[in-house]
């Protein structure tokens, strides 16, 4: 599948959007158990036919407004039409999985190149449980010790928050390092949509960070402010490290960014990343999770003549009218400042809004007190169902990659 009109582009928060990848919930959901939540970055297990309509709903939203949806599946699948990178797409999905058994490894090699593309990009988001195999298959120690409920290839149920595992920044794409082990696989499937799909290859997109890099970077840490400012935040899920890479990267590459506000937020899961707390939704508005105002530091990375400099800031609000060369800003807080809304409603994601045009945003409809209060401030609000979809800790903004913003 090609889209020769489609060149990706983002050098802001709010332009209207154009193009977007999502992924549909689906099988690797079902593979969610009490016991592999945790592991799998989970607090709840969602009804799936119900997230699958949340997130229908989501997907004609973006499409009544005119926006191009892309899904992971059907690109990975376009790719894996290449039998030589299907070959090694195998090879590559069964290392990260951690199949070392020469026996188990080679079978598994043959079972899935015997499998449509379809069917292998389907079983590297969904997984490959034992149960799955009909036929008798070799096995190694790890499949005696771990008998029931093994998996050969693990499910990646958040897969359906795109945002994550890679982002287009100016005309370069950012493949993300993840901190958790059990997202890794999603950057591996990006790096073979980034590596082969003509969307990427035939417009020479560069790399401005690799998932090899040892420092983790996640996609909801950025935030694309304007062509020459972005946002990144600093917590649990990307590393001071990471952030510095990633600066050396765009400012000696052809990159337009020029500065880099790096937003420390508390190590909490709660905050996982930037965007949970604080969001673009208008030239010279944002919506902000006033309950961590006290707890954040601010600093600037600068391109200069020896590279980049880095600055302390005063306060987030400062920082970026200075970045952003405006002369106001207006802070809007979700929840308001009742403490107690305030924190229920960031829970739900009521900080991780989607822009599809400045001033326009979506939301889920359970963050009544926010939605409110930003209509109240002029921004045109639609909601989404969330109620399943909101389990796996992200709003309409983590759900999304965008490819292409005017």
């Amino acid at each position: 599948m090609t889209h020769p009109l489609l060149v990706p582009h983002v050098s802001s928060e709010i332009g209207t959007l154009k193009a977007v990848v999502l992924h549909r919930p689906g099988k690797e959901l079902e593979r969610l158990t009490p016991q592999n939540l945790t592991e799998l970055l989970f607090d709840d297990i969602p009804w799936v036919r119900k997230i699958q309509e949340e997130h229908d709903e989501f997907a004609k939203v973006l499409k009544d407004n005119g926006i191009t949806v892309l899904y992971v599946k059907d690109l990975l699948q376009d790719v894996l039409r290449d039998e030589a990178i299907k070959e090694q797409f195998i090879a590559d999905l069964l290392k990260i999985n951690g199949i070392t058994n020469t026996e188990t490894e080679s079978y598994l090699k043959d079972y899935l190149m015997d499998l449509g593309c379809s069917d292998v990009a389907e079983i590297a988001i969904s997984g490959l449980e034992k149960g799955d195999i009909d036929n008798i298959i070799p096995k190694g120690l790890a499949e005696f010790i771990y008998e029931e409920h093994y998996f050969y290839i693990k499910p990646v149920p958040n897969m359906y928050f795109t945002r994550d595992p890679g982002a287009m920044i100016d005309g370069g794409f950012m493949i993300s390092s993840m901190k958790s082990a059990a997202r890794k696989p999603e950057t591996l499937i990006m790096k073979y949509i980034y590596k082969n799909h003509d969307i990427f290859k035939k417009n020479n997109i560069p790399c401005w960070y690799d998932n090899t890099y040892f420092h983790s970077l996640e996609g909801g840490d950025v935030l694309i402010l304007s062509d020459k400012v972005i946002a990144v935040g600093c917590g649990e899920r990307t590393t001071p490290q990471a952030i510095e890479r990633l600066a050396r990267n765009l400012f000696e590459g052809n990159s337009t960014v020029e500065h880099i506000l790096v937003v420390q937020i508390p190590v909490n899961r709660s905050y996982m990343h930037l965007d949970t707390v604080f969001t673009m939704v208008d030239k010279e508005r944002f919506v902000f999770y006033p309950g961590i105002k006290k707890d954040l530091r601010v600093f600037s990375i600068i391109k200069d003549d020896k590279g980049f400099s880095i600055q302390k800031e005063k306060d987030l609000q400062d920082a970026l009218k200075s970045a952003l060369n405006l002369k106001n800003i207006e802070i809007i807080p979700t929840g308001g400042f009742n403490a107690i809304t305030s924190a229920r409603e960031q829970w739900n994601d009521s900080t991780n809004t989607l822009a599809i045009a400045p001033g326009k945003v979506i939301t889920y409809s359970r963050n009544e007190s926010s939605n409110k209060i930003m209509r109240k401030e002029g921004i045109e609000v639609i909601e989404i169902e969330g109620s399943e979809l909101s389990r796996g800790r992200g709003g309409p903004r983590c759900m999304s990659m965008p490819l292409l913003r005017y």
